[in-house]
């Protein structure tokens, strides 16, 4: 029952961490291709690395062709042809034997994948890979990509052959993938068991002397293991023992217990994982210059368009200023004007014409606007026809600043472009370019409107004038005549003749009054001067306001083209900051993931008491 337990918590543990690495390699997959400067292969190393979830324990045949892999496998199965054998490289493919229930074969780009009914098989796969010669480079080559995928390799070399150069190279390269390796020393049948002796010692020694530690070597014989196998399917256990191929069985049996053997399964993908996603954190980090080096553009980029929108403000301040400068030129002469039609040295001459139009004889006489006289004489209309000609500045100033800015942003950011890696410069999509035309539409539209106000000004604001200075006039003319009439009607009800007769002093009054009705005409231009003053001051604003409300559109367009004119350039800084943003981030949580991984494949199996996991 507790072997039962125990068996049932080892296959829920693999199965559970199995599903991890799935789901972490799963997601590494979806970062680590998109990662600059990480090798092709590394990219496949890792969708491989999902193919040992579902294969068993996994062990790799490589060494020199001829040296015997092929006869190997073969014996150790049982099948004389299940694998091509000859004295030439025969075997370009790598293939995998894996356990079915009946013998087939599928082929599948390089690789060859052999079902056959072996009991063996049910608890290990076979790899047979090509030779590993230089002079079949494409040999060496299949064969290297595919060690990333093996739990054990056995560097296979003849007996006659052992430790050759190229195999001390053979076995740098394993050492070098972090592979338990063992050799298998072939063909010994071939040397007296003195020689046997003396190669074995001389392995070691070479891998002392080159490698700096002494690997596990096993001594086989695959012709003694094919004879041991008698005709009526029995085996030769004597003969089976001395071919040395018992080795694999053993090691496969005994060596490898269940849970040693799914942990080694499982650490092998975990194992590809933590070499790739080193590699790839490594390249991420490098890249961090670059991306700074982005970043900085992006912030010069934004630094510019500060400046450019500051520099098109300042154009516009600069024409408002002249436009406020023309409104209080012509407030200046406007109000001089007015102060000059209400002087009091006008007054006689202005209760002459206010009785006029009492009598109705000034609508007669009058050919124009005395105000309006009065305002051109003192050229009070003169600046406010210059404000077309002053408004009109700005947008030839404005299209001026923007065409030049954007010239100096696309050269910028064609330097920019130019400067980049190959890899990230292929990224950019579109032309960094200046547009082929621009709108003026924003500051053409408001020119009616602009027009509208100048008129209102000149116009408008004179007709108020004359219509203010008349009923002045009016109610004066009327004023002073009505002292007139009571001057009479006292000079016939009081004569001045008569002892103590009031007239004089009554005549002293009415003067005062009449004198004080002339003084009421500079009070009221003085208010109609203020009210003038105030209404000119308005229409200031309000034609400021329209022209800059236009002003700021034309240049809310042209700041657009800046940004559209490299548009290629900055989006692509956006794209990599955020893509490398992701990517570390995305890493640096798979690498925590490693390490609750490693931590649980290590207790893999073991019962736990409070949580904590007990020895196994």
């Amino acid at each position: 029952m507790a072997v039962e337990t125990t068996n049932s918590k080892l296959a829920t543990d693999y199965e559970a961490i199995r599903r991890r690495e799935y789901e972490l390699i799963t997601g590494l997959l979806e970062v680590i291709p998109r990662i600059d400067g990480l090798e092709e292969a590394q990219v496949a190393q890792m969708r491989d690395a999902l193919f040992h979830a579902d294969h068993p324990y996994m062990m790799v045949f490589i060494g020199p062709f001829s040296a015997g892999k092929s006869s190997l496998i073969d014996a150790l199965l049982g099948e004389h042809d299940l694998l091509p054998i000859g004295p030439t490289p025969t075997t370009d493919r790598i293939s995998i034997l894996r356990w079915g229930e009946e013998p087939s074969r599928n082929r599948s780009g390089e690789v060859d994948t052999v079902f056959y009914p072996s009991p063996l098989l049910q608890k290990v796969s076979f790899v047979d890979t090509p030779g590993l010669e230089s002079v079949f480079q494409r040999h060496e080559e299949i064969t290297r990509r595919f060690l990333h995928r093996s739990d054990t390799v056995l560097l296979v070399m003849l007996a006659t052959q052992a430790m050759t150069a190229r195999n001390v190279d053979y076995l740098r390269l394993l050492k070098d993938y972090g592979k338990n390796v063992i050799l298998v020393i072939n063909q010994v049948d071939l040397l007296t068991p003195e020689e046997i002796e003396t190669v074995k010692e001389y392995v070691l020694d070479q891998s002392k002397v080159h490698l700096g530690f002494k690997p596990e070597i096993w001594l086989m014989s695959a012709k003694q293991a094919m004879e041991a196998r008698l005709p009526d399917g029995t085996l030769d256990a004597e003969l089976w023992q001395a071919s040395g191929l018992a080795q694999i069985e053993q090691y496969v049996d005994s060596q490898l217990s269940d849970r040693e053997r799914l942990k080694q399964k499982l650490q092998t993908p975990l194992q590809i994982v933590q070499n790739v996603h080193q590699s790839a954190l490594h390249h991420v980090r490098g890249d961090q210059t670059a991306l700074d080096h982005y970043q900085n553009i992006t912030q010069n980029i934004d630094q510019q368009l500060t400046v450019f929108k500051r520099e098109q403000d300042k154009i516009v301040k600069a024409v408002d200023e002249e436009i406020s400068d023309k409104f209080g030129e012509a407030t200046q002469r406007g109000s001089e004007a007015i102060t000059e039609m209400f002087g009091l040295s006008r007054a006689f001459g202005s209760v002459a014409r206010g009785l006029l139009e009492l009598i109705g004889l000034a609508r007669l006489l009058r050919r124009r606007s005395y105000t309006r006289t009065e305002f051109e004489r003192h050229k009070a209309f003169e600046p406010l026809r210059e404000l077309t000609a002053v408004s009109d500045k700005l947008a030839p100033r404005i299209e001026g600043r923007d065409v030049q800015d954007i010239d100096d942003l696309v050269k910028y950011a064609r330097r920019e472009v130019d400067a980049l890696p190959s890899t990230i410069k292929s990224k950019v999509i579109g032309s960094i370019q200046a547009p082929v035309r621009y709108d003026r539409t924003p500051l053409q539209s408001v020119r009616a409107e602009l027009e509208t106000i100048q008129d209102e000004a000149q116009k408008v604001e004179t007709e108020k004038l004359e219509r203010s200075l008349r009923n002045t006039l009016l109610y004066m003319a009327a004023y002073e005549l009505i002292i007139l009439v009571i001057f009479i009607f006292t000079l016939i009800a009081i004569p001045p003749g008569q002892e103590n007769s009031p007239f004089w002093l009554v005549l002293v009054v009415l003067l005062g009054f009449a004198l004080g009705g002339l003084v009421f005409l500079p009070i009221r231009g003085r208010m109609l001067e203020n009210a003038y003053s105030e209404r000119l001051l308005q229409l200031q604003a309000r034609y400021i306001q329209t022209l800059n409300e236009a002003a700021d559109k034309q240049i809310a367009y042209g700041m657009q083209l800046r940004r559209e004119a490299i548009a290629p350039l900055t989006r692509l800084i956006e794209a990599q900051t955020e893509m490398h943003t992701d990517q570390l981030k995305r890493l640096q949580a798979a690498g925590q993931e490693i390490s609750k991984i490693e931590g649980d494949l290590a207790a893999i199996g073991r019962t736990s008491v409070l949580g904590v996991k007990l020895p196994g």
